[in-house]
């Protein structure tokens, strides 16, 4: 096959950077330069390759492109918003790259099938990864980064070198000790009817199961395998050495669903689904069935923990249901209370997919729109068919798909209106535009002190980041130099920075960038989706009710799960027919800076699929 010459289109390159950025035309940036002898044997032989036949430039892309979809494609992000954030930069870098986006297995193409690369990649969540990495390919391909400045940033983010201490500190164990009893108390309370006797058992059971996968993580190797199943085990132990050996008894289904809530993937099912909807079957089903085995493994641990401490598991089992359910949130607690242990649990659920802490307010939000728009719709139709009599999922149904769509909805609003906000006050830090001082609105001076006034707040209290305030110092000077620059009489023909102040330049240019959607959504859509109810499922299979009843437990899953799905695309459909109406107002002056704008809020849930081996063609396209 004869060589061709690839797109000379490259944003990223520093002859354009300097042509089209404002700020490099006056800042001296030391060169910075990655070093490729520390990539993988099988990276290194393609990245060879491909700066023998084109240059190394191009071959460095490859290896950026490649990295930011291992580390934005965990197993609960988007597939399709994966495949758009590559498809967008190699269309802006001129790079010729496929891909297959499995659940965990990722395979690469590189010349029309040339070069492949295949890679595994962990079934986790990271939220601030997938919001960092998403951020810096968006830099990129915005002609604000060159491709070494990028992949030097993504080497410092995984050393988190860009992360706050606090957030470093709940990243990994030992400091999740703190987060998951914290979660597994207020789930068992929030979510499964429990009491604070069962709050409290559940907090102990999260604290045991910690250390259990602490304890495994730190071994490594083929322990990790045994996560799941001392897990199950010891919470069905622990849970049932309790109702044994203490009066009262308690509900073992909350403190059982409250303690394996933090390993069930509900999340991964949900996603499942949309991709089904959406025509990304593989990795739809693949989801779906992951998440089902995985639940299933931790419900036979916990009945077989319940096997080695009580005579008749069956019978506990089945008496321990009288003890559940015994509170009804919407009646015996006041408003506030229960919204306040949901905030609660939201929190400890925030900290469990690491999101940034000093972004937990704009999750918060998210999560909380989400949950009281589904509990009110919920008691809606429950108040309404009250004395009829009448059993149905219609309510479930109902609930879900508005608590779904609320959640999309308000993650999208906030995003815009984060990111108009953020343009004005990034827009001073990186002298981009005339500066507050030389305007006459009073609006940046307002925005900018409120801004920066917080910044300072967060890391007076120690969850912010110290780059961020660290920045505002650095303002002062860039503005000065900048303003002697531009001042012919003054003999100042350039800005001079040290080395660490073009680090932090670098981490404000990153973080100037649009927020990840789905980054903050997804905490949201794990407290909406039925991994307790998979859960429930495999429960009445291994032990089946003794009373006979015949409640079709796999029908009610498959009603919320579809409906949390449907929610969810209703959602994006909602927020692009607004951003469709607004631009068609906008006029055709502002249209391309109209659909800038409007792309960062595509979750790639409505729509035809980015990928170029994907069809165009799409059930859901508006």
């Amino acid at each position: 096959m004869p060589d061709v010459t690839p797109s000379p289109k490259r944003v990223c390159s520093t002859a354009a950077l300097q042509e089209t950025d404002g700020l490099r035309k006056h800042v001296s940036f030391s060169e910075r330069r990655f070093d490729p002898s520390k990539l993988p044997v099988d990276m290194l032989r393609v990245y060879t390759s491909l700066k023998e036949r084109f240059d190394e430039e191009y071959a460095l892309l490859f290896v950026f492109n490649m990295q930011t979809a291992m580390e934005m494609h965990r197993a609960w992000n988007m597939t399709l918003l994966t495949s758009k954030t590559l498809k967008k930069c190699s269309e802006m870098v001129g790079l010729r790259m496929t891909w297959e986006l499995g659940v965990i297995k990722l395979k690469f193409f590189m010349e029309d099938g040339d070069f492949e690369l295949q890679r595994k990649v962990p079934y986790d969540y990271d939220s601030e990864f997938q919001d960092m990495f998403m951020r810096i390919a968006s830099a990129l391909y915005s002609g604000h980064l060159t491709v070494h400045e990028a992949l030097l940033f993504q080497e410092e983010a995984k050393q988190g070198k860009h992360t706050a201490k606090t957030g470093l500190f709940i990243r990994d164990y030992p400091g999740r000790l703190i987060v998951l009893p914290a979660m597994s108390s207020t789930c068992a309370v929030i979510f499964f009817g429990g009491t604070h006797k069962e709050a409290g058992v559940a907090a102990l059971c999260g604290l045991v199961t910690g250390l259990l996968e602490y304890g495994l993580l730190r071994v490594g190797g083929e322990a990790t395998l045994l996560i799941d199943l001392a897990v199950g085990l010891f919470t069905g132990v622990i849970g049932s050495l309790f109702w044994e050996l203490h009066e009262p008894k308690y509900c073992l289904v909350s403190i059982f669903m409250g303690t394996l809530y933090w390993f069930f993937y509900g999340t991964a099912f949900v996603v499942g689904l949309v991709e089904i909807l959406a025509g990304e079957l593989e990795t739809g089903v693949t989801r779906f069935m992951a998440v089902s085995i995985k639940t299933f493994v931790l419900c036979v641990m916990a009945c077989f923990g319940m096997l080695l401490t009580v005579t008749n598991p069956a019978q506990v089992w089945n008496d321990q249901a009288q003890y559940c359910g015994t509170i009804d949130l919407a009646v015996d607690w006041p408003q506030y209370s229960r919204i306040l242990l949901y905030v609660g649990c939201s929190a400890a659920v925030l900290g469990q997919y690491r999101f940034r802490l000093e972004q937990y307010w704009r999750g918060l939000l998210v999560q909380l729109a989400g949950y009281e728009v589904q509990f009110q719709v919920s008691r809606y139709f429950v108040d309404s068919r009250r004395d009829t009599g009448i059993k149905d999922n219609l309510d479930v149904m109902a609930s879900n798909v508005c608590g779904a769509a609320a959640s999309v909805v308000t993650a999208c609003f906030l995003s815009a209106m984060m990111d108009k906000i953020n343009s004005i006050y990034y827009a001073q830090l990186l002298q981009r535009g005339a500066h507050r001082d030389e305007t006459d609105s009073k609006l940046d001076d307002i925005l900018y002190g409120c801004i920066s006034g917080v910044v300072k707040c967060f890391n007076c209290i120690g969850i912010g980041r110290k780059h961020d305030q660290h920045m505002l110092e650095l303002e002062k000077k860039l503005y000065q130099q900048s303003k002697e620059v531009k001042d012919k009489d003054h003999p100042r023909s350039d800005i001079k920075l040290e080395p660490e102040e073009e680090d932090l330049l670098l981490d404000t240019i990153v973080y100037a960038e649009s927020m990840n959607i789905w980054a903050m959504l997804m905490p949201a859509v794990y407290q909406l989706v039925p991994g307790s109810m998979i859960a429930r499922m495999w429960f009445n299979t291994i032990i089946p009710p003794m009373d006979g009843s015949d409640e079709n437990t796999f029908a009610g899953l498959m009603v919320t799960s579809i409906s949390l799905a449907l929610g969810l695309i209703v959602g994006e459909a909602i927020v692009e027919t607004f951003a469709g109406i607004v631009h068609l107002c906008c006029g055709s002056k502002k249209e391309q800076e109209q659909e800038k704008d409007f792309e960062a809020y595509d979750l790639g849930m409505v729509g035809s699929a980015p990928d170029d081996n994907v069809s165009e063609e799409s059930a859901w396209q508006l």
